[in-house]
């Protein structure tokens, strides 16, 4: 196997400019989220100045608002942020399937890591503990997967 060329990214290249776009419906737990992102970013090295933070209304606005992010060619990586939780009606599998798949189309259209981090859970509580407390915070999650991804596909060139 030493004749294979193995190219994986990782955390230690960090420099990058990154653009986190948090849902504001359901903020208690996006708030949460960002935090999480953030203290990610910063502890691997992201200057404050690499980091624009924007607020969308909800998690069905965030495939839009990251288009337009990826699209400006200002960012190494987009993280979506923000929590859907189940009610009584049919609403949520709507809001979670559209944002999911849209999020996932920005980033191939664009080639612009977009980074899913919008929690799905069937009730508060469950996203709370996502959101930092049993389960780790999410957020931090997305902003690894962010960095790494952007050392990833600046080695593939």
């Amino acid at each position: 196997m030493s004749g294979i060329k193995n190219i994986e990214g990782n955390f230690t290249q960090a420099d990058g400019r990154y653009a986190i776009v948090v849902a504001r419906f359901n903020s208690l737990i996006g708030e949460a989220l960002l935090s999480g992102a953030l203290d990610a970013l910063k502890r691997h090295g992201v200057q404050e100045s690499n980091i624009t933070v924007v607020r969308a209304p909800g998690a069905y606005e965030l495939p839009l608002v990251c288009d337009k992010l990826a699209g400006s060619q200002n960012y190494d990586a987009v993280i979506a942020l923000g929590a859907v939780i189940r009610g009584a009606t049919y609403h949520f599998e709507i809001v979670a399937g559209d944002s999911a798949k849209g999020l996932s189309n920005v980033s191939l259209q664009t080639g612009v890591p977009v980074i899913n981090g919008v929690l799905t859970t069937d009730t508060i509580e469950q996203a709370i503990e996502r959101a930092g407390t049993k389960a780790g915070n999410k957020g931090a999650d997305a902003a690894l997967a962010a960095i790494e991804m952007v050392s990833l596909l600046k080695q593939i060139g």
